[in-house]
């Protein structure tokens, strides 16, 4: 790579790692996801959309795509079980890239023969997918696309092998954060509910705790469910508890 190429890399990333911490927000996946596309489609040499794949639970889908073709062809991508994008899921390179340089033509169009006719009929010729890591269940890719072929040199996927890192870092901080959230929600639920039990049974700290577990054994609901309706207006109705207690 040339001085100048290095500088323009150095100066794209540097763009690109300040505007994802200006916008992102960190109790919100789906907007981080958002700039993370954003940043990537204006920072990549060669690219003209793009969009991520994540899968949860066994099952890929699409978000955040820039237009409604990246969705439907992220979404066939899922459906045949074929194409850049699940090739970076499930058996990326060691820099974490899948080049496609054009998929109406060989070898592209004889490695993803079903999604590659898909993508040409859609203007698209090449792509990039680049995976971001995984996080407990979570699993990603950032999808590039360009309408000409052979659009990603070798810079373009140094740029998208670091760009990635980048992000992936990004998404393991918002999903923890939502984790985090959503811990301290449970928490503060199940904390109102044993004051509604110990106001309306004048029993103790740990006694309100254990009916709430006995409540969610013979319910067969989780317990937090269980402290979620007696903290409801039907619930503290039921209980005994004026609207205002607890």
């Amino acid at each position: 790579m040339q001085p100048d190429q290095t500088d323009a890399l150095v100066a794209s990333l540097r763009k690109a790692a300040h505007d994802l911490v200006a916008h992102h927000s960190m109790n919100d996946l789906e907007t981080t996801l958002g700039q993370i596309v954003v940043s990537a489609v204006d920072t990549v040499p060669g690219a003209d959309a793009g969009g991520v794949s994540m899968t949860e639970d066994g099952h890929v889908g699409s978000r955040v795509p820039t237009n409604e073709d990246i969705r439907k062809l992220d979404q066939m991508q899922s459906q045949l079980h074929e194409g850049p994008c699940i090739t970076a899921l499930a058996d990326p390179p060691e820099d974490g890239v899948v080049h496609a340089p054009d998929l109406a033509a060989a070898p592209d169009a004889d490695r993803w023969p079903h999604f590659g006719p898909l993508a040409v009929e859609q203007g698209y010729r090449s792509m990039l997918s680049t995976q971001l890591g995984t996080t407990g269940g979570i699993r990603a890719a950032l999808n590039l696309y360009s309408h000409e072929p052979d659009a990603f040199d070798d810079a373009s996927r140094t740029v998208a092998g670091l760009f990635g890192v980048q992000a992936a870092i990004l998404i393991y901080g918002v999903s923890h954060a939502a984790q985090l959230q959503q811990a301290i929600g449970t928490r503060d639920v199940i904390g109102q509910a044993k004051g509604i039990l110990m106001e309306r049974f004048d029993v103790d700290d740990d006694h309100a705790f254990q009916m709430l577990v006995r409540s969610s054994q013979e319910t067969n609901l989780k317990l937090v469910d269980v402290a979620r309706w007696l903290a409801s207006p039907a619930g503290r109705e039921r209980s005994g508890i004026p609207p205002t207690a607890g």
